[in-house]
C-alpha cells in the first residue's frame, strides 16, 4: 500500500527542500508542490515554509512551533502568552511574538503572528522551552511575557506606582493576583538589559510592597 512521504512531516514545519526531498526522481520537485499545495495537501505559511493538513496526517501543527519557524529567532509572548497563562481574560487572535530581527506581521491560513523587535541582550531573559504534545518551542515565561508587553505599550505610566497599578488592573485587566506569583530577578533583569527601566524597576516595588 502506498504511503504518502509527507506524514512524515506531520504536525511539524518544513521547508521547501525537505519536500523536494521526498520526491527524488521528479524532473520539476517545484511544480509538485505547486500541485501539493492547489490540492489541499500541503499549507504555505510563507515562502518555502509549509505545513502537511491535518485532513492528511491526522495531527494538528502547533501554532506556536509555527510562529517560531515563521520569523526568527523568536518566542511566542506579549497578549498572547499573558492569556495563557490566565493572566488576562480576553481572547487573543493574533499570536504576538518577540524578535531580534526587525518588527513584522504575517498573514497566514492559520492565524496572524505579529513580531516585536527587542535588543539581543534581552532577547534570552525569562525565555522557556515548552514541551506539549510530542513538539518544543520557545514562550516567554509569565515575567517576561509582562515585561515584554510593557515594553511594547507607548502608554505605561512612567512614575506614580498607583498610577501602573492602575493602568495593570484597568488598562491591562492584569490578574493582580497572580502578579504577587512573579519572580522579580527576571523583570529585574529585564529592567537593567531593556527600554523603560525605570517602569520596570516600578513594578518590582509593586510586586514587593
Amino acid at each position: 500500500m502506498f504511503k504518502n512521504p509527507l506524514i512524515q512531516f506531520a504536525g511539524i514545519p518544513v521547508s521547501s527542500s525537505d519536500i523536494k526531498s521526498c520526491f527524488p526522481d521528479l524532473a520539476s520537485p517545484d511544480k509538485k508542490i505547486q500541485t501539493l499545495e492547489k490540492q489541499g495537501e500541503l499549507i504555505r505559511l510563507k515562502r518555502n515554509l509549509y505545513i502537511v493538513s491535518k485532513e492528511l496526517t491526522g495531527k494538528d501543527t502547533d501554532t506556536r512551533l509555527c510562529a517560531n519557524h515563521i520569523y526568527g529567532p523568536s518566542y511566542v509572548s506579549i497578549q498572547w502568552a499573558l492569556r495563557y497563562y490566565g493572566m488576562i481574560p480576553e481572547q487573543v487572535f493574533r499570536m504576538t511574538c518577540v524578535t531580534t530581527k526587525h518588527s513584522r506581521s504575517f498573514k497566514t491560513p492559520i492565524g496572524e503572528f505579529s513580531y516585536m523587535q527587542v535588543p539581543d541582550n534581552y532577547f534570552p531573559i525569562g525565555v522557556e522551552t515548552v514541551e506539549e504534545n510530542g513538539v518544543s518551542f520557545l514562550m516567554a515565561s509569565r515575567e517576561k511575557a509582562l515585561c515584554d508587553t510593557i515594553q511594547h505599550d507607548r502608554f505605561v505610566p512612567q512614575r506614580s506606582l498607583t498610577a501602573l497599578s492602575t493602568y495593570l488592573e484597568e488598562d491591562m485587566r492584569l490578574d493582580m493576583d497572580i502578579l504577587k506569583e512573579l519572580d522579580t530577578k527576571i523583570i529585574m533583569e529585564c529592567a537593567k538589559a531593556g527600554r523603560k527601566s525605570q517602569i520596570l524597576t516600578n513594578l518590582v516595588k509593586l510586586i514587593e510592597r
